[in-house]
């Protein structure tokens, strides 16, 4: 485990382990690295694999300033270029998928191999023309205020909407710790900001092969987005898990594992 400091003077924390072509894991909004516990222990045999916190969330710098998916796009770019990393695979979760999508729109596709979406949407505002979005404006206002007056209560009703099945204490104790590292003025705005960016115009312009993974059990985000997205992206794979809600990586680690490295063999194969 390292910290890495930005240009701005925020640290990044970060972890960067195992040998062989790099896999970066990034975490959804209020989350951290450490939900991605079970794809280092799995990958680090034949990857190296690195985990990040976003500024503001885990053990990185809780900063003023910066909040925002084009600043962790910036922030994650900083962090690409000082590991060196070439041919890299993003793995995004939820907001980490609208990092990516904004890396992709800010500094293109060079270096980037390929990219692993997890249960996000295109935007997860209801627009007027995107009906499928996870919030309108009063959802979206409703939970900013609370997140200002009972931050530990929201989590706690959040945390378990994740799953598909009911949350073990111990689980959500864990998650809770993790989560509640967000300072509650960081937590809303970056929710804000998250909430409203719209990344369909920049997808039909992706040329990278993506994986898009999605839980058949979703109580956040419908199938139907990953069947958009499927839509949207011209190179691009649909992996339904039907024992999961919005963390199949948590959910069925060993399929989502699998998928995974299905996906970079193939890749490898066509690259030789």
């Amino acid at each position: 485990m390292a910290y890495f400091q930005l240009s701005d003077g925020a640290e990044l924390f970060y972890e960067d382990k195992g040998e062989g072509k790099p896999l970066v894991f990034i975490h959804g909004v209020w989350m951290s690295s450490r939900f991605f516990q079970k794809q280092v222990s799995h990958f680090k045999e034949n990857y190296r694999v690195i985990t990040l916190d976003f500024r503001g969330h885990g053990e990185s710098a809780k900063t003023n300033a910066g909040h925002t998916v084009a600043q962790y796009a910036r922030d994650l770019r900083e962090l690409v270029r000082h590991l060196g990393l070439q041919d890299v695979t993003l793995v995004g979760w939820s907001m980490g998928a609208f990092v990516i999508w904004e890396y992709l729109h800010q500094f293109g596709e060079e270096g980037v191999l390929s990219t692993v979406i997890v249960d996000e949407l295109a935007s997860d505002f209801k627009w007027p023309d995107f009906e499928i979005g996870a919030f309108d404006l009063a959802a979206l206002t409703s939970m900013m205020q609370e997140l200002q007056q009972n931050q530990e209560g929201l989590l706690r009703g959040f945390l378990p909407l994740m799953f598909k099945e009911g949350v073990s204490e111990d689980r959500l104790s864990w998650m809770l710790q993790e989560t509640m590292k967000v300072p509650a003025s960081i937590a809303s705005a970056i929710l804000f900001d998250q909430s409203v960016i719209d990344c369909r115009p920049y997808l039909n312009s992706i040329q990278c092969p993506t994986l898009l993974c999605f839980g058949r059990e979703e109580k956040l985000i419908p199938i139907a987005a990953g069947e958009h997205l499927k839509k949207s992206i011209a190179n691009s794979q649909l992996e339904i898990f039907e024992k999961s809600c919005h963390c199949p990586f948590l959910e069925e680690p060993d399929k989502f594992n699998r998928a995974i490295e299905s996906f970079l063999t193939l890749l490898q194969s066509g690259h030789k």
